[in-house]
């Protein structure tokens, strides 16, 4: 036998070696859900070890994982049903707790990197992504809305907005809005190929965003389709997204692989609730083992071509590889 697949296999030094695809803690961003009040730290029980925090417990966390390493967070706002109505409006009103919250962490850790959401959910009194009218998601309509929410967003400090509603043509009209209020800094990570997915449910949870009616399935992507992804992808590249995210990550490996082959510029995948929720339930009843399946799962969205990785796993990745 000339060629034994095997030798390269003999021990650890030489697996190293020959290691195709390798994870690191800057390919992380941390999701953290945010609530308004003091001394609040609220665990989400459909998400162990993931938190609802208020900004004293927010700015305690943020500065543990920058000490990590963990150093890009992504901030999601849990807004109270009092200040929701039908046009999001406290979503850009000076008084929106999560424009001061990103204020707060940026003056406090100039150098950590903050990503925003843009979408209607959490503000929206009927819990969609878009501006609501006799029953349906009206796209045009909402864009206004979101080009307000981004630049409120950058007034706030975000270095990265984050538009995950699927409302066509949003990428161009929040680019637009972000360069004539004078933030051509800003990124856009664009959630281009957003399934209607089944694994949201403890995000959705966690900030009481579910939809009051109906589900989302006319604006985000249906599970079944790939080709859509390219049109998506290209109208986003076309508009000026700085990044394509892929979401969900596990489900959606070739979809994710299918970006990364045919654009020129760094694909994301987020790796979600309910994946993240289905291995903790695993691993506490047994069945996994944590320490070796929570980083093949982050090493397979890395292998199927994410150059950046939203995961709930981030802190713990980053505790992994230092032996904390």
């Amino acid at each position: 036998m000339l060629h034994r697949p095997r030798r390269n296999r003999k021990n650890e030094v030489v697996r190293s070696q020959v290691r195709e695809t390798n994870i690191s803690v800057d390919n992380l961003i941390y999701p953290l859900f945010v609530v308004d009040g003091q001394n609040v730290k609220s665990e989400v029980k459909s998400l162990p070890g993931q938190f609802r925090l208020s900004l004293d417990h927010l700015l305690k966390e943020v500065d543990e994982c920058m000490n990590l390493g963990v150093k890009c967070f992504d901030l999601f706002p849990a807004v109270d049903e009092s200040l929701k109505d039908a046009m999001g409006t406290y979503s850009y009103s000076d008084k929106n707790f999560y424009l001061k919250y990103i204020r707060e962490v940026k003056q406090r850790f100039p150098e950590a990197v903050i990503m925003t959401d843009v979408a209607m959910d959490p503000y929206s009194s009927d819990g969609h992504d878009g501006v609501v009218k006799d029953g349906k998601i009206l796209n045009d309509e909402t864009l206004e809305v979101l080009g307000k929410m981004s630049v409120a967003q950058a007034d706030a400090g975000a270095d990265i907005i984050g538009p995950s509603d699927m409302m066509d043509g949003r990428v161009e009209y929040i680019r637009d809005d972000l360069d004539l209020a004078g933030f051509t800094d800003v990124s856009i990570m664009s959630y281009t190929a957003k399934y209607a997915s089944a694994f949201y449910g403890p995000f959705r949870d966690a900030l009481g965003s579910a939809p009051k009616f109906g589900d989302k399935k006319t604006y985000q992507m249906d599970p079944a389709n790939k080709t859509e992804a390219l049109i998506e992808a290209e109208l986003d590249y076309a508009e000026g997204a700085d990044y394509l995210m892929v979401k969900p990550a596990l489900c959606y490996l070739d979809i994710i692989h299918m970006l990364k082959e045919n654009f020129p510029i760094p694909i994301a995948a987020y790796n979600v609730s309910g994946e993240y929720a289905m291995l903790k339930a695993a691993a506490q009843n047994g069945w996994v083992d944590y320490d070796r399946a929570m980083p093949e799962m982050l090493l397979s969205i890395k292998r199927a071509g994410a150059d950046v990785i939203l995961t709930y796993f981030a802190k713990e990745f980053a505790q992994m590889v230092k032996g904390k």
